[in-house]
């Protein structure tokens, strides 16, 4: 666990995070090694930390090695795509699962016990500032949501962990052992329990866009407990969270009328949106910071845009700027979209444009001539700040949304009156009559629905359905389920190799 740099906080994303959903941007540059006796001494102080916790949050979609690219790529519906087959070694090998402890991307370790560390360390410190209570209270309760979600990632991919509570020191950053999965999410369910009781129901969208209340920490806990197979437990939490299917929830959370309308750039921390990470055009990251784990910008926008792409005068295909051409739509995607009225929002169909002569591009790696509309960069959306246009990207991602919790909920509740309302609905808002519920048409709708957005490659692990979906695509059952632990994580700590992955 030597990468965890306990002594340093990176202050990176400021208002992006935990601001308004304008174009302000704050950086605070990276001032290395600071005194953690001295600092974390009042709220000002406290709160600048509070936002380092937040930071890992890009992780979603923020830079090259983003969680949603990486396992779009590795599910039936995606290929890793790019420029040819040594594009990205970490994102052509989950896409083959041929991952090994050399190939696997450090930072999907790193980037989350970084979040971590920086939990811990706010969580020790906030006791002894100077501030009033219910703040301190309610910064407590998001670092441990924070903590909790970044474990429940960590458990996810790697499924063996090493259990950090408190900030390391020089003598013990080599000494944490793995512990049992189980430990792991005894742990989550505490820090989210925990904070749930101490957070807001909400937050003001003007001034603390981005921060977690109540429902956040509770759509995330039934995810948790879906994940356990917790279905009981699931039910309930996610009942707080979705009220009645197609109202406005406790929370002011409500479908939106159009799901076109969810992948609208500007329409950032919308009613269906529980958890969402916060991109801006307006920074300044450029390639100093690729690979440093410090990249800003929705990187996921340039890497699913089509290379080359270009439009006769007059056309009336899509304006965008020429991309990186990842994560291209598999045929077995498509064909399963045909006649659902998400489809158009889902995946542009650019073969059908390029033969029409509406629009051109260059066919790269796995190329389909489908891309994840979704995602795709507009040229409406490039960079105004003074970094690269191509890191600097304005579109928000989502990481749980509401029409994700009726779905959970449902698949908790298996069957029932309930069950079938919370599947109506979110087949309602997309034009579709109602069908029978049943886990097989969960699933079906799960699909559909969050097709792209980094969901499919977990499900398919939760519902056993892995070995078969993925068997043209190397996967192995009992091996690639999980992430190999990354060899520098290895080497000179007590930490053991996954099974079936060498050392």
């Amino acid at each position: 666990m030597k990468t965890i740099k306990f002594k340093y906080i990176y202050v990176a994303m400021a208002m992006a995070v935990l601001g308004s959903c304008s174009e302000d941007f704050v950086t605070i540059d990276p001032k290395g090694k600071f005194d953690t006796s001295t600092y974390f001494s009042n709220e000002q102080q406290c709160y600048a930390a509070l936002i380092g916790v937040y930071d890992p949050l890009r992780k979603n979609t923020g830079g090259f090695e983003n969680l949603v690219a990486m396992l779009n790529a590795g599910s039936d519906d995606f290929y890793a795509g790019g420029g040819s087959s040594t594009d990205g070694t970490g994102i052509q090998n989950f896409s083959t699962h041929s991952l090994t402890s050399i190939t696997i991307p450090g930072s999907y370790w790193s980037d989350h016990y970084q979040g971590i560390s920086r939990a811990n360390m706010l969580i020790a410190k906030l006791p002894a500032a100077s501030m009033n209570d219910g703040v301190r209270s309610r910064f407590a309760a998001e670092a441990k949501t924070l903590r909790a979600f970044y474990y429940f990632n960590l458990v996810r991919l790697f499924k063996n962990l090493a259990l950090v509570l408190e900030p390391l020191t020089t003598e013990t950053i080599y000494n944490p052992e793995q512990v049992a999965p189980e430990v792991i999410y005894a742990q989550i369910e505490k820090d989210l329990t925990e904070a749930i009781a101490a957070l807001p129901n909400k937050v003001d969208a003007k001034t603390e866009a981005g921060r977690f209340n109540k429902g956040a920490a509770q759509a995330l806990l039934g995810k948790v407990y879906l994940f356990e197979g917790k279905n009981p437990q699931a039910a309930a939490v996610l009942a707080e969270v979705n009220g009645t299917p197609g109202a406005v929830n406790q929370y002011g959370n409500k479908l939106l009328d159009h799901f076109s309308d969810l992948w609208i750039t500007s329409n950032k921390f919308n009613a269906e949106s529980l958890i969402e990470v916060s991109h801006s055009s307006a920074g300044n990251s450029d390639w100093t910071f690729w690979g440093q784990g410090k990249d800003e910008g929705n990187s996921l926008n340039i890497m699913v845009g089509p290379r080359g792409y270009s439009r006769p005068k007059g056309s009336d295909a899509p304006d965008l700027p020429a991309g990186w051409a990842f994560n291209v739509a598999t045929q077995k995607l498509y064909d399963a979209m045909q006649g659902d009225p998400r489809k158009d929002a889902t995946i542009l169909d650019l073969k059908a444009l390029k033969a029409a002569g509406k629009a051109d591009y260059i066919p790269a790696y796995q190329d389909t001539g489908y891309f994840l509309n979704k995602y795709l960069p507009r040229q409406t959306d490039v960079s105004t700040g003074g970094g690269n246009s191509e890191l600097n990207y304005k579109q928000n991602s989502y990481v749980i949304r509401l029409a994700d919790t009726y779905l959970m909920e449902a698949e908790a509740l298996g069957s029932g009156t309930r069950a079938q309302a919370l599947l109506d609905a979110v087949r309602k808002r997309a034009g579709l009559t109602p069908v029978p519920v049943t886990l097989a048409a969960i699933k079906h709708e799960r699909r559909m629905e969050l097709a792209g957005e980094g969901h499919r490659f977990f499900d398919l692990v939760r519902w056993g359905d892995a070995a078969a979906a993925l068997s043209d695509r190397g996967f192995d059952a009992g091996t690639d389920e999980i992430f190999p632990i990354p060899y520098t994580e290895l080497n000179g700590t007590k930490l053991k190799q996954n099974p079936n992955y060498g050392n």
